[in-house]
């Protein structure tokens, strides 16, 4: 009995042993690499607490490392009577022995002061080179020579499933090391339309902002940026800008002292089953046009809403997520093949990008005296648009203003009241009567697909009448 009890501790701790033999080891990647790991303080002013405003108070109790967190994630603005300067805490890491120094724009924004800190104990004042609020990517400089570097390593090799390590100042401590795995590429968040996220389990917390993500080989492969929480804190999902577009930003800096981005001047969406099945498409990707602004590269190449965008110079896109990222990554006047579907078939263009320009949103009060026309088949009930809305809405001609959604199809496709309907399959809408006429004569059980302006923005919608 005895023996069996042995032989079986004795197997337990072998196996043990092989476990752990097959686990990364960091220690020597932490080595080589911590050094080029700093700190970043920076002193902000703060609002004046006399100047009204809907502020959000935080607790006394709180510690200034989470200051930053809720100023980065809910916009507080710090303690009730809070001073005229504040503190916040993030990380950066050293990409050049001159002295140039990499870390988020949000970390630095508005800072009056910016001190970096390194391994070896020494603060230097640094000097904001450059930011872009877009990739949220910031270049700082101090005067020093001789510093320790990291190595950029390429997004494009990183796996999915592949180990990675996170050196960074969480809530103020420092030489902090966390590690993970890649848990995805190529995210699109809402707040990042130009940066292709990696998202890792790694845990980040508020001050690992802009702090280096290392692959196995101690190369860096990403700014760590953000996290997703209903907490405050981590919860297993981290977001990292890849080094590639980060170093774009950087290069751009240092020869023009500005970001400039390339432009498509085209509105996307992604590719449902049924936008799919209404496209004639075998299956969904690709990202679907749902608008060609006036005049733009897009236009003039002549791309129209309903082409579906499935390749950009020779890179596939699947989700309309990844379109934006390639075309602001290209250069301006440069000209780019881009492959379509139109009404099924394939095609190849060719594009000139162009200088992306600053954007300007539209709205309008869409309350219309018109009189309502009778619900059709869909259960919707439209108007014409009147002349007041088009000059609000910038909408020259034809479209229909939804006013009533009963319980049904389009209730169920997501069409609301005040969309405005433009298109159903290829079919131009001109007004309420044409509509309800295309509505009438639309086949049973098969995918349509129906274009509305909703906020200003075009998205596709699909519907299907089952008899």
């Amino acid at each position: 009995m005895l023996n069996k009890l042995f032989y079986g501790v004795l197997m337990f701790l072998l196996a043990t042993d092989a476990s752990y033999a097959q686990l990364p080891d960091f220690t020597e990647m932490v080595k080589s690499n911590g050094d080029a790991v700093v700190n970043i303080s920076t002193t902000q002013k703060a609002p004046d607490p006399q100047a009204g405003g809907d502020q959000q108070q935080m607790p006394e109790d709180m510690p200034p490392e989470m200051e930053e967190f809720f100023r980065r994630f809910f916009q507080g603005p710090g303690r009730g009577n809070s001073p005229r300067e504040t503190n916040s805490l993030g990380s950066g890491f050293v990409i050049s022995k001159d002295g140039y120094v990499l870390t988020n724009h949000h970390v630095v924004n508005n800072a009056s002061e910016i001190v970096v800190k390194l391994k070896d104990r020494r603060e230097l004042i640094a000097k904001l080179i450059g930011s872009d609020e877009s990739t949220d990517v910031a270049l700082l400089k101090v005067e020093a020579k001789d510093l320790p570097v990291v190595e950029v390593g390429s997004p494009e090799q990183l796996q999915v499933g592949e180990w990675v390590l996170a050196i960074g100042t969480p809530f103020g401590f420092d030489q902090s090391v966390t590690a993970g795995i890649v848990s995805a590429k190529g995210r699109s968040l809402p707040d990042g339309n130009y940066v292709p996220f990696i998202q890792t389990d790694v845990a980040i917390n508020p001050g690992n902002s802009g702090g280096p993500l290392f692959n196995m080989q101690g190369k860096v492969v990403g700014i760590n940026s953000q996290i997703y929480s209903r907490s405050g804190g981590y919860m297993g999902l981290s977001f990292a800008i890849p080094i590639d577009v980060a170093m774009n930003v950087v290069e751009q800096i240092k020869s023009k002292g500005k970001v400039s981005r390339g432009w498509l001047g085209v509105q996307i969406q992604d590719v449902t089953r049924q936008l799919a099945e209404s496209f004639g498409m075998d299956r969904p990707h690709g990202a679907l046009v749902s608008k060609v602004i006036p005049g733009g590269p897009a236009e003039k190449a002549g791309i129209q809403i309903g082409d579906i965008i499935v390749e950009f110079n020779g890179q596939v896109i699947e989700t309309s997520g990844e379109l934006p990222p390639r075309v602001g990554m290209t250069p301006i006047d440069e000209k780019a093949k881009v492959k379509i579907i139109r009404q099924g078939d394939k095609q190849d263009l060719s594009v000139k990008i162009g200088l992306l320009p600053a954007q300007a949103s539209a709205s309008a009060n869409l309350s219309s005296t018109a009189p309502e026309v009778p619900v059709n088949r869909l259960g919707l009930a439209v108007a014409d648009l009147t002349t007041e809305q088009r000059q609000q809405l910038q909408v020259e001609k034809n479209g229909v203003l939804v006013q009533k959604v009963s319980k049904g199809i389009a209730m169920d496709a997501g069409i609301q009241p005040g969309d405005i309907i433009l298109r159903i399959q290829n079919n131009v809408v001109r007004d309420a009567a044409e509509f309800n006429s295309i509505v009438a004569k639309l086949p049973v059980e098969k995918s349509i697909a129906l274009l509305v302006q909703r906020n200003g923005s075009p998205v596709f919608l699909a519907f299907k009448i089952d008899k």
